[in-house]
């Protein structure tokens, strides 16, 4: 598959830019568990008006997804130069395992480009709020080339819209301390990948997925049905597991399973 090949000769070489927003210090409205107990919504249409309780998010492929909020914010995660969203978003996050998470020329049209490692080994630190959405991030540790790690080499992302808390762990390769799950917070949303290899193993992120309990978890970063299909053997026994015919869903906290839940979506 054309995104497998293109990982295994990436080479993570990459720049910072931009100045850091302070991290936030201030306990987080993700800090809530909410217990609301509906079935998701799913969205026929992308133009259908969100309400200020709702979010759009379609799966592009990858580890790239775009969040539509109802105050005409778009988030894309992971941008990069192979698998885009047809818009401009506002706000795009970045990491630096492979070119598939990141580019080096984004759109000049985007607004704020937010990366998750600096190139000096200190954690980035984002806190953005544009609108109706906060996103701020927490750094982890990716492995190198060499065997060894590069400290803060990952940032899991956290999108505050409508009332919930949505998060990208990007190109995460190991389970999480108990340090940096209380900076994430509890999640409504998860997107996680479930690749097995280049990212962390089936029963690390089985693991982590039980740690955070997000209610509704979302698989990525996976390139065929066999890999796919092993996560899902491993987790179908702590979570249900339903699989969406369309890739874009609307959420809400009235509209989201009361009990953690996998969801896949396929990608464009």
């Amino acid at each position: 598959m054309r995104l497998c090949r293109v990982l295994l000769v990436a080479v993570a070489v990459c720049v910072a830019m931009g100045a850091s927003q302070a991290f936030a210090q201030a306990v987080d409205r993700c800090r809530a568990l909410s217990q609301a107990p509906s079935p998701i919504q799913r969205a026929a249409l992308q133009t259908i008006k969100l309400s200020q309780s709702e979010v759009r998010l379609t799966f592009i492929g990858h580890a790239t997804w775009l969040i539509e909020s109802a105050g005409g914010i778009r988030v894309a995660t992971d941008y990069n130069d192979y698998v885009r969203p047809t818009i401009i978003p506002e706000i795009v996050t970045m990491n630096r395992a492979h070119t598939t998470h990141y580019t080096m020329f984004p759109d000049p049209g985007i607004a704020h480009v937010l990366r998750g490692w600096t190139n000096d080994g200190t954690p980035a630190e984002h806190d953005l709020t544009l609108a109706d959405v906060r996103v701020r991030n927490v750094a982890t540790n990716i492995r190198n080339f060499s065997g060894g790690f590069v400290p803060h080499g990952n940032s899991i992302f956290i999108f505050e819209v409508a009332g919930m808390c949505i998060g990208h762990l990007g190109h995460l390769h190991h389970t999480l301390t108990a340090d940096q799950i209380g900076h994430i917070g509890q999640l409504d949303v998860v997107m996680v990948a479930v690749d097995g290899s280049y990212t962390m193993d089936v029963a690390g992120v089985v693991e982590t997925l039980k740690s955070l309990r997000a209610r509704l978890i979302l698989p990525m970063h996976y390139f065929n049905h066999m890999t796919l299909n092993r996560f899902l053997a491993s987790i179908g026994s702590d979570f249900p597991v339903e699989v969406a015919k369309e890739p874009m869903l609307v959420v809400s906290q009235q509209t989201l399973p009361a009990e953690p839940k996998v969801l896949v979506l396929p990608g464009y």
